[in-house]
């Protein structure tokens, strides 16, 4: 099996978000996107098959294209490449778009296996919901309290460093256990003990049976002590995640389009810088700065996808015009201009403007691992922050996360799917932030400069 390369994988995300965000237009207040995640063979992609064919969203030549023997297999109507159907897993992360008569939803079936994390947390990095499969006949469920599998934790943690607003754990497969009720409660302590340690927010811990349909769309009552809601019933009410609205504009300029207007027009400038806003908002008449290049213009008019003028908030695609020419480049962030600070009649000297976004060359980060080949000290990586590519050394590994303690190890590498804290020191200043501040200019890639394969997830502390 092959990896996916750089530019495969990042045109893979900007496709899933496109995807993501054109179903997210029907109804922008309601629709929930949600992943379902967790270790192999933990039923993800039953689940997501049985919210299909529950919610009335697949046709019945669907439905009799993946049946054998009168009997349904639902993980395959998720599993699209020809490697899933031959071996029985998930690869890459399928969306699906259904719908109920309370709600929306956009679905991303997850792969389970470690080396397809790097997928996981693409579909992560999108979603307002993550439902973390726990398969009850993998563990000693007799046990008061049953050691949970390592993908599991991994994948709760993902999830609550990319901000996943909402984290949901489903109990799978309970129907083959002797004791369904013993065995929720001790899992469900378990889960419970965990989040604890974790310092995780869980929204609910549900018991289900994906093959059978209890308590997926609706509830089984009283089944293994359980009286709360099923879980669509449950995805119904969570909500989305908020958005970076009240930052200030930070838009990562995509693509640059020269129109076709008057050149004796000085009233405006004749390019359009397209992209999506990551932060704040931006309208006509706003006071905006150019990274890195410094320049100070003012916003002439904004576009929406069909060209209308309007203005965008936070998530949404625009194009900028600004009110003068300024050397903009793909790669270049456009963002709010400095404010201003405030002097004393009688102080002679200027104290420099307060910048919102400052460059920064020296980050300390969380990095979830990704790549085949360890991370080491001293290697050298290509950085994509945006649509920005700058060159980014690790300057030292601090501590490496154990998932089973939850402990913070001494390390100089991290391994396949660890998850750590190391220093990065790039080339060139890019205006980042804390990821817990602001998603889109917290969150970088690295990339290998050999192979470009996608190598690590970084989020800005």
């Amino acid at each position: 099996m092959t990896t996916a390369t750089a530019p495969d994988t990042i045109e893979t995300i900007a496709a899933s978000a496109h995807q993501a965000s054109a179903a997210a237009t029907l109804d922008h207040e309601t629709a929930l996107r949600f992943i379902t995640c967790g270790s192999v063979d933990d039923g993800k992609s039953t689940l997501i098959g049985r919210l299909l064919v529950d919610s009335r969203a697949v046709l019945s030549d669907q439905l009799a294209g993946v049946s054998r023997s009168g009997e349904a297999d639902l993980a395959q109507l998720t599993d699209g490449l020809a490697a899933e159907r031959e071996q029985g897993i998930t690869i890459d992360v399928a969306w699906r778009y259904f719908a109920t008569p309370a709600r929306k939803f956009i679905i991303g079936d997850a792969p389970g296996h470690e080396q397809y994390t790097r997928n996981m947390v693409t579909a992560a990095s999108q979603a307002d919901c993550a439902v973390v499969l726990v398969d009850a006949t993998k563990l000693d469920w007799r046990q008061p309290e049953p050691a949970l599998l390592a993908q599991t934790r991994r994948h709760a943690l993902l999830a609550h460093l990319l901000r996943v607003h909402s984290l949901v754990f489903a109990v799978n497969k309970l129907d083959a256990v002797a004791e369904p009720e013993r065995a929720f409660s001790h899992i469900r302590a378990a889960l419970a003990r965990f989040a604890h340690e974790a310092g995780l927010s869980v929204a609910a811990t549900v018991p289900i049976s994906a093959l059978k349909g209890w308590n997926v769309a609706a509830r089984e009552p009283g089944w293994c002590g359980y009286d709360g809601p099923a879980l669509l019933q449950l995805l119904e009410r969570l909500p989305c995640t908020p958005a970076d609205a009240q930052l200030p504009l930070a838009l990562p300029v995509q693509w640059v389009e020269k129109t076709a207007s008057a050149s004796a027009d000085t009233t405006q400038g004749r390019r359009v810088f397209w992209g999506r806003v990551a932060a704040g908002s931006v309208a006509p008449g706003m006071p905006v700065q150019v990274f890195p290049g410094g320049q100070s213009a003012q916003v002439a008019q904004v576009l929406d996808h069909a060209r209308r003028p309007a203005s965008a908030a936070t998530g949404a695609s625009a194009g900028v015009v600004l009110d003068r020419e300024v050397d903009v480049s793909r790669g270049d962030w456009i963002v709010a201009a400095p404010v201003p600070a405030l002097t004393a009649d009688d102080d002679f000297d200027s104290p420099a403007a307060t910048t919102a976004w400052p460059g920064q060359r020296e980050l300390s980060a969380t990095v979830a691992w990704l790549d085949d080949e360890p991370l080491a000290a001293g290697r050298v990586y290509w950085a994509l922050h945006g649509h920005r590519w700058v060159k980014a050394r690790v300057r030292r590994v601090a501590h490496r996360l154990n998932i089973h303690t939850l402990a913070q190890e001494a390390a100089d590498t991290l391994e396949p799917g660890a998850i750590g804290h190391v220093e990065l020191q790039l080339q060139e200043a890019i205006p980042a932030a804390a990821f817990t501040h602001a998603r889109v200019p917290g969150s970088l890639i690295l990339v290998d400069t050999a192979s470009h394969r996608t190598a690590g997830a970084v989020l800005v502390r």
